[in-house]
Order: structure tokens, then sequence, then C-alpha cells
């Protein structure tokens, strides 16, 4: 069996999932083995946005709808592209100032080109921000090394060797959260 890693490259964050799809097939393409139909790869990512990848939790809308009645503006910095955020936007029900996606920058969390895109665009100040993720590596560190508060959201009850300014086990209380990080 022919090995078709040297074939294959690291997916770019400017790319789009199905030109990965398409380079895959055609690294594959000599083996019998391996069949890949694109249709059939378009079609399961129309599902996975609609429904799989990013599932909203049920506190989510709520808190996040609490957090902009508050005067909180929300954005999203996403490691995905401009299709998949739209969705999981549509999906959660409340509306985002902005969205920074890595196939629109060229760059993945935690480089910190996604903070830098934020700031640029948003003209925020970095006291007055606190940067929300459920992810140690690619939300919380690099939040930590811009000197930005941080709130963890920790669903999985996993232990952190660097803590963050907060951490949750959902989104229920980020409000409170929120105004307590940074007092009006």
């Amino acid at each position: 069996m022919k090995d078709a890693g040297d074939k294959i490259t690291p997916i770019e964050p400017s790319r789009k999932l199905e030109d990965a799809i398409r380079d895959v097939k055609n690294a594959f393409a000599d083996r019998d083995d391996v069949v890949v139909d694109m249709r059939e790869a378009h079609r399961m990512r129309l599902e996975l946005l609609a429904t799989e990848l990013a599932p909203v939790f049920a506190e989510v809308p709520a808190a996040l709808d609490e957090a902009r009645r508050r005067g909180w503006k929300l954005a999203i910095l996403s490691n995905t592209d401009r299709d998949f955020i739209e969705a999981s936007m549509r999906r959660i029900g409340v509306p985002f100032e902005l969205a920074v996606v890595a196939s629109e920058i060229g760059s993945y969390k935690p480089d910190r080109r996604h903070w830098d895109e934020f700031f640029a665009r948003t003209g925020a100040e970095r006291e007055h921000h606190v940067h929300v993720g459920a992810s140690l590596f690619h939300d919380i560190a690099p939040a930590r090394e811009l000197g930005l508060r941080s709130v963890w959201i920790n669903r999985l009850g996993e232990s952190a060797d660097s803590p963050p300014t907060r951490e949750l086990p959902d989104l229920e209380h980020l409000p409170d959260v929120l105004d307590e990080l940074i007092a009006a």
C-alpha cells in the first residue's frame, strides 16, 4: 500500500474545507482502498454546519442575550471559515458585532493575529475587554500572553496549569462574571 502522506500538506487557515477534502481525494487517487465522494463530502459538511459541529448548549442564547442587554458587545474569534461561523451564529440566535475567522486572516489561534485583527477592527480598549473561550491552548493562554482578562468555559472539568482570570462550567453566570471583571 502506497503512503500518501507526502502528498498531503497541512491545511492553511485561508483555505476552504472543500479544497482540503479535494486535496485528500487527490492524494489518495491512486489507492484502490480509499474512495472520496466529493458530493457526499459536501453534503456532510452542510450537515455539520447545521447540527453537529458546534452544538448550541441550552444556556448559551440566554446568557449571551443577557450580556448584550447589559451593554456587552459580542465578537467571535474562530479557527473556522465564514460559512461555519455564520451557521453557528444563526443557530445561537443572538447578534454578534464581529466575527474574525481563520480563513479570512490566514491564521489559526493561538497565533495572536485574531486578537490583532479584532482590536484593529473594533478599536476596543484592552482594559475593557474580556476574552471568553473553551480552549486553554487556543483561547486562554494567548489571552493571558496578551495581558487580557479571560473566562475559561470548562465544560469538561479539566485542570489548568496556568489558570485563567475566571473559570465557569458553562455560560449561565457569564454576564455576572463579565460585570465583575470590568466594573462599570
